[in-house]
Order: structure tokens, then sequence, then C-alpha cells
């Protein structure tokens, strides 16, 4: 067995199952598998993995509630893979504390891509403070954004906004966790405050803000900041 990063597939469907412990192996992750979700909290506690594939249909317990439960003891990065595709599905997951939501059937190569973002951003030791994606570069630690090389001005919010899609780069930010921290918990609900200053933000930083190559819509869902 491979001695790459340990992941644990909890999900019913033995094809799911055997395709992602064929494919991840072959790509050198060490997998292991459960088809419920006591099972996989279990599991998850004995074997402590690197990354979490978690279904949420599961025979026993539903798998959001198997996600807060570890959420209650781990932050090991955890990818939901289900056939839901609801959007209140993906926030309600999110919301929960999972990195990630694809749905099925998926790809195997976004997936990993996807794995990848999220094993990054669990590893510990001490993080960038400067982010770089294409043209734009954000210095978090002298709150300064440029946009090939020319300083860009942002408004406070606008870089409270930046700030925080930049310190969870590569995930999904769902619109409440975005309100909740950039104007606060009473304002959880206001949603058009978003659409107005991601504009203002894509305004001044995408080569094309009708096309956006940098800050990423999730419809329903949130935002994004692309990675590379």
């Amino acid at each position: 067995m491979s001695s790459g990063p340990r992941v644990l597939v909890i999900d019913d469907e033995i094809q799911i199952r055997r395709f992602l412990r064929i494919s991840l192996e072959a790509n050198h992750y060490e997998v292991y598998e459960v088809g419920n979700g006591l099972e996989g909290i279990s599991r998850a506690a004995q074997l402590r993995p690197d990354l979490i594939i978690l279904d949420m249909g599961l025979p026993d317990i539903d798998g959001l509630e198997v996600l807060r439960r570890l959420r209650e003891w781990t932050t090991t990065p955890t990818i939901i893979l289900s056939v839901r595709d609801a959007d209140e599905d993906k926030v309600a997951a999110l919301d929960s504390g999972a990195d990630d939501y694809l749905t099925k059937p998926f790809s195997l190569e976004e997936l990993m891509a996807r794995m990848r973002v999220a094993q990054r951003h669990a590893q510990p030791g001490p993080q960038p403070t400067v982010f770089t994606c294409g043209n734009v570069s954000i210095d978090l630690a002298h709150r300064q954004v440029t946009k090939n090389g020319e300083q860009v001005r942002l408004t406070p919010t606008e870089y409270a906004l930046l700030r925080q899609l930049v310190q969870h780069a590569g995930r999904v930010l769902t619109h409440k966790q975005i309100l909740k921290e950039v104007w606060g918990p009473e304002y959880m609900e206001e949603t058009h405050y978003l659409r107005v200053y991601f504009a203002q933000l894509r305004q001044k930083l995408e080569d094309d803000p009708s096309l956006p190559g940098l800050i990423l819509t999730e419809p329903g869902v949130g935002y994004r900041l692309a990675t590379d």
C-alpha cells in the first residue's frame, strides 16, 4: 500500500469506493473505506486520516450528522461527494465545516485538484503573507493589493472581503460565512451586499469582469478565490 497521504472514504456505494481506491492508490494515496456513518466516525478516530471523502446519503445516519460529529473533535479536511445537488444541501454542508462539495457524477481530476487544495490548507506551519494569482498580488502583512505591479486602491470593505477569500483560497465560502465575518451576524441574510461589493472588486482586479478568473462564483452557494 502507498505511504502517501491517508484518505478515508465514507460511502455506501461499493462501486464508488472501489473506483476511488483504485484511482487514488494509483496516485500514491493510502486509501481506507467504510460503508456507513458510525463506522466512518470510529475509523476516523482510529486512523487520523489526512483527508476524508464523505457521502451525504448513508444508510445509518445522514452525512451531515457525520460531518457535525467529526467537527466536534477534528479539523481534518473533508470533501463531500454526493448526488444531492440542491443549493441548500451544499450550503448546509459547507456551513457545518466541509472544506468542499462535489456532486456525483464527478471528474476524478477535479476531485484530486480539490483534495490538493484542502490538504494545502490544512498543512501546519507559517502561512505565506503574499498571495499571487496571475497578475494580481495581495500582501496581507502590508494590506497592499497590486495588479501588473501597480497598486490597486480598495475600500476597507472591499479589502476585508478579499482578505477572507485569500485566507481560504481555493475553498468555497458561503454567503452567510462571508457576511458574518465582514459585516457581522446580524447581516447574514443581506446577500445583495455581496453582489454589489464583489462586482466592484472584479472591476478593479479582473482582466475581464464579465468572465472572472480570480474571484469565482459558486452559484447559489458562495464565492471562491482561484489558486492558479
